[in-house]
């Protein structure tokens, strides 16, 4: 016997006929033989109608009461689904977050799992039961309702997987596995059987919306066996994540897009030691992720700093800068949100000279300017003009001949 812990998203669980369908693997997952742990999402754009209720009673709500209000779509999605499979004959419970002991940090809207108490789950699993536990939400140490953020639902599967030590955690979304980029942007492009923790969790970073990099992390910190799959077709093989993956010839293995950067740029900065720590501590203390940064070469005793961060977090970043102004000491301060970021990411890159070469080549030859360059041992991002992030994608995508 096995345990299988399987997550469903909001488009997947979207209607009743979609429940129906989720039910109906769930249940064969069950008969098999198996164990079974369902982690939900929000039905469809039920998130997303919660922030707008709220905006309508109070613009600028608490974090704290927005996860008591985000946290209920969850609950709605367990429930339903655990009804129709109680409908079906199977025994099951529905649990939320912290029924099951998911324990996190305080940071309301954008909490960190510290602990999974996992004995109420393994008492429910020892009565033969099925388990929905409502995704992306925890409790903290005042007993507050918390959220994971975007994409935490796929955190909350990880980390039920890990605590209950489970075989397999299978991640269901409504395309069939990994793609090597956005199929519906290059219909050429390829289902891969299997990829690195490492590529997925770039992958994942630098804007592909399969999985969340943060379930990624977690999996790879606690080796969980983890399996991308449709719902739409759950009898179509998945993309599996894991360690290491056989050796192919694929240098690139995928290509990604990113809409949501914002670029900042400070200029004339004094030319002195120390400036970017200022800058990028104080951005670190207010839990801002920046992504390519670019310093340019000194002139007349300055230099300036640009760097990216995502779209959400500019007003912010513009506010900590203003008011550090004097401490950080720039001069003027510019940024510019229209712009995309596009990244190819391949474990080979790192034994194979040559290419960024062929990434920047299908740029100019598709008339494309770059802003940016970032680069890690298996990743090479460029910042280009917003707009021209597709014709970017499939031009890089054809260089590499990643639908071969």
């Amino acid at each position: 016997m096995s345990l299988i812990v399987q997550k469903f998203g909001g488009s997947s669980v979207a209607d009743a006929t979609k429940l129906r369908r989720v039910a109906g693997i769930i249940t064969d997952t069950y008969k098999a033989g198996n164990n079974v742990i369902v982690v939900v999402s929000a039905q469809g754009d039920t998130t997303d109608d919660l922030i707008e209720k709220a905006k309508e009673i109070n613009p600028n709500p608490s974090k704290r009461e927005m996860d008591m209000l985000l946290s209920t779509g969850e609950q709605i999605s367990a429930s339903l689904l655990a009804m129709t499979i109680e409908n079906m004959g199977f025994p099951v419970i529905s649990l939320t977050g912290w029924q099951c002991g998911v324990h996190t940090d305080s940071n309301y809207s954008a909490s960190r799992i510290k602990k999974v108490k996992a004995e109420r789950l393994n008492a429910e699993l020892d009565k033969k039961r099925i388990v929905i536990v409502t995704g992306f939400q925890g409790i903290n140490k005042y007993d507050d309702i918390t959220t994971l953020g975007r994409g935490g639902s796929d955190t909350s599967a990880v980390a039920l997987a890990a605590a209950c030590h489970a075989d397999l955690c299978e991640i269901y979304t409504d395309v069939d596995g990994v793609y090597t980029t956005d199929p519906r942007i290059v219909p050429e492009a390829k289902k891969l059987d299997e990829i690195t923790f490492d590529e997925m969790l770039e992958l994942a970073s630098l804007g592909a919306n399969v999985l969340h990099n943060r379930s990624v992390e977690m999996a790879k910190k606690y080796n969980v066996n983890l399996c991308v799959r449709s719902s739409i077709t759950p009898n179509v093989e998945g993309t599996v994540v894991k360690e290491v993956v056989k050796m192919e010839t694929m240098v690139v293995r995928g290509v990604a897009k990113d809409n949501d950067v914002a670029r900042i740029s400070l200029c004339n900065i004094e030319d002195t030691p120390g400036k970017a720590f200022r800058i990028f501590s104080l951005l670190a203390k207010h839990n801002i992720n920046v992504d390519i940064i670019l310093q340019s070469i000194g002139r007349e005793g300055t230099k300036d700093i640009s760097f990216t961060t995502s779209e959400g977090n500019l007003q912010q970043v513009l506010d900590i800068c203003e008011a550090n102004k004097e401490i950080i000491g720039y001069g003027d301060i510019s940024y510019n949100t229209n712009v995309s970021k596009v990244s190819i990411v391949g474990a080979g890159m790192v034994s194979n000279a040559g290419v960024a070469a062929k990434m920047f080549e299908a740029l100019y030859d598709a008339n494309i300017n770059i802003h940016m360059i970032g680069t890690s041992e298996i990743k090479v991002s460029v910042l280009i003009d917003q707009g021209m992030e597709n014709k970017a994608v499939k031009a890089i995508h054809d260089k590499f001949e990643l639908g071969n």
